[in-house]
């Protein structure tokens, strides 16, 4: 018995180590993680290794496990033998989920079509994103009702097309007429299917970029699907303005603080602190770059633009009396400036 249950120790799998995630991995996490090794461990890019198919099998049996909430307490405490149900999911419709019902075409080239095969129309579909999720990324749930062609009885007539039929008439004359021709195919009808749809928002995505799902599209009974392509639209943010990848906001201060200095924090898309100290007089319309405190770039995410803060001054509402207005004059020591120019040119 000890032998047995040191075997089973031993050929147990670690569904962390196979995704490469820590143990506090969170979900976010889990899901990107299993988005890039699937594309890599697919049975599709790897003919050549025997071994392809149980990689994927393990790396679906370990997303499952790990994104579920309960199965991931069970399998912390009691490891894999602890699953109360197993994980006897369809690691085809894990993958599907990602990245539609035909998977990805590996290489990065879009689906190879064949011209004599009829196919449904592509559905484009707007996707609202948040600030936020560019700056930091998501997967975003998209459940989809999509009509499924299943079989049905009896038969239909199909693979219609135009034949030119020749008849003879007598000797020497004959009539050329064309025909309609149909194959008879088994009957098909079609049947709304509920599928939940992972869309990767990544960081920096760029507005109006699209995301395929194969397969996900508009179906055709004689053959295949169109394509679902989800386009991004980021939302509106009331505090921040991009512009590529840079952050633009606004900041007003007092007039005291204008001229005296101040310091304060700017909560970020992510929630951490941009600090902001000055000890110089601040002008209306100054403007401050914080570099590295901008959107991450979305073909490197290790480079991030710049924040660009635009501060407003906010003046007394109240009018000052001859005593305090005498007694500006004499600390700021400043005389009449009225100088009359094209600011618009920069004169």
């Amino acid at each position: 018995m000890t032998r047995c249950l040191l075997c089973s120790l031993f050929l147990r799998r670690d569904f962390y180590k196979i995704l490469g995630v820590s143990r506090s991995a969170s979900v976010k996490d889990i899901k990107k993680a299993y988005r890039k090794l699937a594309l890599q461990l697919h049975p599709d890019r790897n003919p050549d290794d025997p071994r392809a198919q149980e990689k994927f099998q393990d790396l679906g049996a370990a997303y499952e496990v790990l994104s579920d909430e309960e199965k991931r307490k069970q399998y912390d405490t009691y490891g894999e033998e602890g699953l109360k149900d197993g994980h006897q999911g369809s690691h085809g419709d894990i993958f599907s989920h990602f990245f539609g019902d035909f998977g990805f075409m590996f290489g990065g080239s879009p689906r190879q079509q064949d011209r004599n095969i009829p196919r449904g129309s592509d559905i484009i579909v707007d996707l609202e994103v948040t600030l936020e999720e560019v700056y930091s990324g998501n997967f975003v749930e998209v459940v989809r009702n999509k009509p499924v062609a299943r079989q049905a009885p009896g038969k239909r007539k199909c693979n219609c097309r135009q034949e030119m039929r020749t008849t003879q008439l007598g000797p020497g004359r004959f009539q050329m007429t064309q025909e309609v021709v149909c194959d008879e195919c088994p009957n098909v009808k079609l049947v709304n299917e509920e599928r939940t749809l992972e869309v990767e928002i990544e960081p920096g995505v760029r507005d109006g970029m699209e995301y395929p799902f194969i397969g996900e599209g508009e179906p055709h009974v004689d053959g295949e699907p169109g394509d679902l392509r989800f386009r991004i639209k980021v939302l509106k943010h009331p505090v921040f303005e991009r512009r590529g990848d840079d952050l633009y906001t606004n900041v007003t201060i007092s007039l005291v603080e204008a001229l005296v200095g101040f310091e304060m924090d700017i909560a970020h898309l992510d929630g951490h602190k941009v600090h902001v100290a000055r000890d110089k007089i601040t002008k209306p319309g100054a403007k401050l770059w914080k570099k590295g405190d901008g959107l991450p770039n979305f073909d490197n995410n290790n480079i991030k633009g710049s924040l660009i803060i635009t501060f407003d001054v906010d003046f007394p509402k109240e009018q000052l009396t001859d005593e305090q207005r005498e007694g500006l004059r004499q600390l700021l020591k400043q005389g009449s400036v009225q100088k009359v120019y094209n600011g618009l040119q920069g004169y």
